[in-house]
């Protein structure tokens, strides 16, 4: 399990494709990389393996599409600092993080 998103926050994600049918999910979860222009947004987190995301990706294209929580711990921004939660988000409709 990834150290991204603490415990208590994993039950209120819904599983992966809960959303699917819904035209403005909400972004339960906001990560971002300091030292780069990186945000991830998670709607939908696999529970079985806890590690697969469905999600808004902000970097270099803007896109819905899956991520691994696995891979985010690993990556380094240009000075070698980690992906963090942002501790201040508040689930936020999709069309709303889009448009910011």
């Amino acid at each position: 399990m990834s150290n991204l998103i603490p415990k208590n926050l994993i039950n209120t994600i819904p599983e992966l494709y809960d959303t699917q049918d819904l035209k403005d999910p909400i972004c339960q979860v906001k990560l971002f990389l300091a030292d780069s222009s990186f945000t991830w947004y998670i709607i939908e987190l696999d529970r079985a393996d806890l590690n697969t995301c469905y999600g808004f990706v902000d970097g270099l294209e803007r896109e819905l599409g899956y991520f691994s929580l696995d891979e985010l711990e690993i990556v380094r921004g240009l000075f070698g600092l980690k992906v963090e939660r942002d501790l201040s988000f508040k689930p936020t409709k999709l069309s709303k993080v889009k448009g910011a």
